[in-house]
């Protein structure tokens, strides 16, 4: 990605050896997802050119100095970054790393506190003299590619029978959703949520609901095709917003005293509002919806008296070395059926795939590099 708006380009990069605590992966598939399109528009302050791709899977052909728990021939899911240091990780909770923006959205490494180090991505000219710096280190990965520098903090090794064309997008939006559910909410059996947005993370929620057992699990969207495949999943009810004039009511007319819990998969603060509205008092509200940096949304303050809570939430609260292992365990039962939300379309067709997502026609498309 060269520029801000603009197309991803396929390129011939260097890329240097992994430095110590780092593995080189051989990318066998990585699944778009729109945190890739919110850097291609600027809306976070990745700096350009830059090769993006967070939800990368691949075999380990190398590993640097100090690699303990990774080794080359493993089958491994890559998955978001975290410091290890601050107070959040001191305390397990690495999905809220105090630096998660640096580590994971600066487009450098990382190295004790220093964010300056160059990404491991060069390119020389036609004449092989002028040597260009590209930003990478997305995620601790840049996994638009055939191969990428990750960390042995940030991959989980997997079974080598498991399909990684079809497991590649759990480190980022299945995880988000999923987790949402089972490490953040923690709903109880019974319990009413709603969802907003059809997405890979908000279908990732309603199948996480369906495991445990919530109802009603309404979903809210505006395209009828994924609130098909919504039910599909588990949701006992679905609301086409765009033709509803208040999405309040339609909810009310359900549970009529407002849902107990909620996740907001959509970022757009009208939806965000609402979906606050139609909490029962003491629900919870959890934010999973990216928006552009800057964003604002406004609440009644005495209704968010009654013991509302509106809580944010990264990367599903997961901690991926125990939790992708999870997913993947689930998902071989037939209880997280992901490929029925995955298309697959070759590297090189990668704005046919990045035009699939963007119009809503694929929940989650996937890229393979092989």
């Amino acid at each position: 990605m060269r520029k801000k708006n603009g197309p991803f380009t396929l390129e011939p990069l260097e890329l240097d050896p992994p430095s110590e605590g780092e593995v080189l992966v051989r990318i066998a598939a990585c699944g778009i997802c729109r945190a890739d399109l919110s850097v291609r528009d600027q809306h976070y302050p990745t700096p350009l050119p830059v090769v993006l791709g967070h939800e990368g899977a691949g075999v380990v052909e190398g590993v640097g100095k100090g690699v303990k728990t990774v080794s080359v021939g493993d089958h491994v899911l890559m998955t978001f970054a975290f410091c290890g240091q601050c107070p959040s990780c001191a305390l397990g909770v690495i999905a809220t790393c105090w630096h998660h923006m640096e580590m994971n959205f600066s487009g450098k490494r990382y190295s004790g506190h220093d964010w300056s180090i160059p990404a491991p991505l060069f390119q020389y000219d036609a004449n092989g003299g002028v040597r260009e710096q590209i930003n990478g280190a997305f995620f601790n990965q840049s996994a638009f590619a055939t191969h990428a520098i990750a960390t042995e903090a940030n991959v989980v090794v997997i079974d080598k029978s498991a399909d990684l064309q079809t497991l590649a997008p759990l480190g980022c939006g299945f995880q988000t959703g999923a987790g949402a559910i089972m490490n953040v909410l923690r709903p109880e059996v019974g319990a009413s949520l709603l969802v907003t947005g059809a997405g890979s993370a908000g279908l990732a929620a309603v199948m996480a609901a369906k495991i445990i057992g919530c109802d009603p699990i309404i979903i809210l969207d505006t395209v009828d095709s994924k609130l098909r495949l919504a039910l599909d999943l588990g949701a006992t009810h679905v609301i086409n917003g765009s033709k509803t004039k208040d999405a309040v009511s339609a909810v009310k007319t359900i549970c009529p005293h407002g849902v107990a819990y909620a996740i907001e998969g959509t970022g757009n603060p009208a939806v965000f509002r609402n979906t606050v509205d139609v909490l029962q008092p003491t629900g919870v509200c959890g934010l999973i919806g990216g928006a552009p940096q800057g964003t604002e949304v406004a609440f009644d303050m005495t209704h968010l008296l009654f013991g509302r809570t509106v809580k944010g939430i990264l990367q599903g609260g997961s901690r991926p070395k125990s939790f992708l292992p999870k997913l993947t365990k689930l998902h071989q039962q037939g209880r997280f059926p992901i490929e029925k939300l995955i298309a697959h379309y070759e590297f090189s067709n990668i704005e046919a795939a990045v035009d699939a997502l963007s119009t809503g026609h694929v929940i989650k498309p996937v890229l393979t590099m092989q």
